[in-house]
């Protein structure tokens, strides 16, 4: 499994959310960690989700842990990642 860390953007495999891109903001333990999607681009609000629902891409932003959404936003921007973030990811289980 690829690292879980602050900054790496998944995709949700589970859940109404499935197929969307996220960000991690910080890892609470060793099965949970806090994801967020920019407003402005998907729906993925800020909660607490299982590492076993997310695929960790390979894609990696720099935030500081904890960091707001428009932080997050402004670093996707500047990394050329927003159209990435707004595509929907077809999951097949």
């Amino acid at each position: 499994m690829a690292a879980i860390e602050p900054g790496k953007i998944c995709v949700k495999i589970t859940g109404r959310e499935a197929g969307q891109r996220c960000v991690i903001v910080e890892v609470i333990d060793k099965n949970y960690v806090l994801i967020t999607g920019p407003p402005s681009v998907n729906k993925v609000r800020r909660r607490r989700s299982n590492v076993k629902h997310l695929e960790v891409t390979e894609n990696k932003i720099e935030i500081k842990r904890g960091a707001e959404d428009s932080e997050i936003a402004e670093s996707l921007k500047k990394a050329g990642l927003l159209d990435l973030m707004n595509e929907r990811v077809k999951i097949n289980l």
